[in-house]
């Protein structure tokens, strides 16, 4: 059964089965100034996300009626904002296939509450400081390579490039930034709102789908190169004429 804290709209929806879990971690939210709605069905999740308009979702991957990976699916259809699955499930493969499906962290339980609370806060953050950074900018024009903030679309040589938005934000940060190394750890702090633990290898997977989409040799890359032991870059004049 579905239930909340508030009538308001809320910060945080918690879908998490486990009822006594989702009461606890509900409550340690609340202490420290957060608002909190629970929904314990996958296929009440989104329904519910609709009515509460959460900022962030926590999300467990096994639930009963539809699974964690579905319901992130169906939310990444409508929602740009955070979602951060948070499961016993702990395998590299499962992170993998939740941060592929869309999420954007993956915390393992059991964790300690305070960890899940900074994690929380710092995706939180991130929202906040993208929100004060919208505002009309110009494009960003490489030769062939055409991307609009405003609108995030990507064209190369006169062609509509489709990219997830996590693809387009890494894109851009790489853009941005032609020219420069960017470290895994700078990417994954300005991706993710939280700091690189060494492991993670969602950047990697996602630069690897941007060289494909943009035509970029695989196996030599010469648009987007890793510069190994240091990071990756964007090499501004690799696009060939404006179009």
């Amino acid at each position: 059964m579905g239930y909340s804290l508030s009538n308001e709209p809320v910060d945080i929806l918690l879908v998490e089965d486990d009822r006594r879990l989702a009461d606890l971690t509900a409550e340690y939210f609340r202490q420290n100034g957060l608002t909190v709605a629970v929904e314990s069905r996958g296929d009440r999740a989104v329904m519910r996300f609709k009515t509460d308009q959460p900022r962030i979702v926590l999300l467990d991957l096994m639930l009963p009626g539809a699974d964690g990976l579905t319901v992130c699916r169906e939310l990444r259809e409508f929602f740009n904002g955070p979602i951060l699955i948070f499961t016993a499930r702990d395998s590299d493969i499962d992170q993998v296939i939740g941060l592929e499906a869309g999420a954007d962290d993956y915390v393992a339980k059991p964790v300690d509450p305070m960890v899940l609370l900074a994690r929380t806060r710092a995706l939180l953050r991130r929202v906040e400081e993208q929100a004060e950074q919208q505002r009309p900018i110009a494009e960003i024009v490489l030769g062939g390579l055409r991307i609009s903030e405003a609108s995030q679309e990507v064209w190369l040589d006169g062609t509509n490039i489709q990219l997830t938005t996590q693809e387009f934000e890494l894109l851009h940060m790489l853009a941005r930034h032609a020219g420069t190394i960017l470290s895994r750890e700078d990417i994954f702090r300005h991706l993710r709102g939280i700091d690189y633990d060494g492991l993670d290898r969602s950047i990697d997977g996602r630069i690897s789908k941007l060289r494909r989409k943009l035509g970029d040799n695989a196996s030599a890359p010469s648009r987007i190169k890793t510069v190994w032991g240091k990071g990756y870059l964007l090499v501004a004049d690799a696009w060939g004429e404006p179009v």
